[in-house]
């Protein structure tokens, strides 16, 4: 472990030069991180990287969930909540469905519950992808939050049909009743268990005597006793996370201080970037072991890539299917109920079908296949489900990862003025909070005003922001007046500091970081 602590250091370096250059060149960082892994794999000399799938799903998995969970609106995810809900179970089980019978009908020796099995692995998006890319392309909100909400849940539903399938394909039997009833098992426990979780932590926080460094190391055990309490009674991990998650997002401002969050967005910020960089790195390192796999099991190359290249063209179709088929059930539905979006035209049904990038989830899944059955025997085509995976997962991110920002600017994807224009509803709030907070303080503290400068200061900031009628945001060249004041009064405190010996630096550094604040409002301005 030792011994290979500077390539993980340089790893992570990597990363952070990667994601630069992604940045820079407006591309979205998984792709560059893939690629970089594949050619960085066969470099000689360099560790071989073996992936431990219990690594990403135990240790990976929960806190990138539980961070996705914890920033998704729950008004957006319940205002969508249909085609959230049909994308990510039903879509899931119609493209599993379809994944498995075209490979046992193309590929040989594969039966239908190992195309089930394949099927359960490739067919949820990944959602890091997604966001990486939307980051640099505006879309409406509306298909953001479809976005976010549907990569929230579709792990949870894919993992479970994988599992159904490893069943089958030890046991070669499928008793539908029995997988009925631990299928509703695992749904309803898993999300029980994460709201049950959720809630002790909650209780924790608020009534233990916690600071914000206590709260923050709180928050990143959740998700991990979300999960593994989840496991251990055969219930989905994944869905205990993102229900526990909703809810403590939900309830933040109840149990969490204002330094607890503050602090706390910007470690789970760090720590998911980091994550997320790794992830992607370490699926590009692990080709030569998959590669090696595929030699010993005796199959071709070239057939390999055939296959991998036939079951990413059916996860496509697939999806491009579930759109519009979305789209008809939507114009059949408003003849009888009140729909979110009556009439969502052919555009965002094309861009839906086209945002399938695969990632971490599938290629986890694809780990855990174990390489021998209860019997001893071999697992059948292990190594080929594998190189698969791997295909597919490559071949979306390069394929569909970038031309996806292309085809939402051709497409230009009309708002439906779901929400007023940034710029006026920051306006309208702030005009609306600066009348709320005046009449708080000239209602509930008119006599104090008289009395307490700071108070009259504060009313008068108030009444200010309320009767400003010109422009609320400052101009570029006021903004570069006011950063260079605040950096010149950093450089004052510093000198400060040096030349007086007798002064306290804890009140120099109180100091600078209300400046470092100050710089921070500037963001919002």
């Amino acid at each position: 472990m030792l011994d290979h602590f500077p390539f993980y250091l340089s790893m992570v370096l990597s990363i952070v030069l990667l994601i630069m250059l992604a940045n820079k060149i407006k591309v979205a960082y998984p792709v560059l991180l893939v690629i970089a892994g594949l050619l960085a794999g066969f470099i000689p000399g360099l560790p071989v990287i073996h992936i431990d799938p219990e690594l990403i799903f135990v240790i990976f998995l929960p806190p990138l969930l539980y961070e996705a969970a914890w920033m998704t609106s729950w008004k957006e995810l319940w205002r969508w909540r249909r085609i959230v809900t049909s994308f990510a179970f039903v879509v899931v089980f119609f493209t599993a469905l379809s994944v498995a019978i075209i490979a046992n009908s193309f590929i040989p020796g594969f039966s239908l519950a190992l195309g089930f099995l394949l099927g359960g692995i490739v067919s949820p998006p990944d959602a890091v992808s997604a966001s990486a890319i939307l980051k640099f392309v505006k879309v409406p909100k509306r298909m953001a939050s479809m976005l976010e909400g549907e990569s929230l849940l579709n792990d949870a539903s894919s993992l479970i049909i994988f599992r159904f399938a490893m069943v089958a394909v030890a046991t070669g039997q499928f008793v539908w009743y029995e997988a009925a009833g631990s299928f509703a098992w695992m749904v309803a426990g898993g999300a029980g268990i994460g709201l049950l979780v959720g809630w002790v932590f909650m209780k924790a926080h608020k009534l233990l005597p916690t600071d914000a460094n206590m709260d923050i190391i709180l928050t990143i055990i959740t998700p991990y006793v979300m999960y593994i309490a989840a496991e251990e009674v055969h219930s989905s991990g994944v869905l205990a996370v993102v229900s526990g998650g909703l809810l403590l997002s939900n309830k933040q401002h109840h149990f969490l201080s204002s330094s607890s969050r503050l602090r706390g967005v910007t470690v789970w910020s760090s720590l998911v970037f980091v994550l997320n960089g790794l992830v992607f790195l370490l699926i590009g390192l692990d080709l030569p072991e998959i590669l090696e796999g595929l030699r010993q099991e005796g199959s071709s190359l070239s057939m390999a890539i055939g296959y991998g290249l036939l079951i990413t063209a059916v996860l496509i179709a697939a999806r491009f299917l579930s759109a519009f088929g979305a789209l008809i059930a939507t114009y059949i539905a408003r003849n009888f109920i009140t729909v979110a979006e009556p009439n969502p035209g052919l555009k965002a049904p094309l861009l839906l079908g086209w945002t399938g990038m695969r990632g971490v989830v599938s290629l986890a899944a694809a780990l855990s296949i174990p390489v021998h059955l209860d019997n001893g025997a071999l697992f059948p085509h292990r190594n080929l489900i594998l190189f698969i995976t791997f295909v597919v997962i490559l071949t979306t991110l390069l394929l569909q990862g970038l031309t996806l920002p292309y085809l939402i600017k051709k497409i230009d994807l009309p708002g439906n003025d779901d929400y007023l224009p940034e710029d006026e509803s920051d306006k309208l709030i702030q005009e609306e909070l600066a009348k709320h907070s005046l009449n708080h303080l000239t209602t509930n503290y008119a006599d104090e005003l008289d009395h307490h400068l700071i108070l009259k200061q504060m009313a008068m900031k108030w009444q200010a922001k309320r009767d400003e009628s010109m422009e609320v945001d400052m101009s570029a060249k006021s903004k570069e007046i006011y950063l260079d004041l605040l950096q010149q009064q950093r450089q004052w405190l510093l000198k400060r500091n040096e030349e007086d010996k007798h002064m306290d630096e804890d009140v120099i550094r109180k100091h600078l970081h209300k400046i470092d604040i100050e710089e921070e409002k500037l963001r919002y301005l």
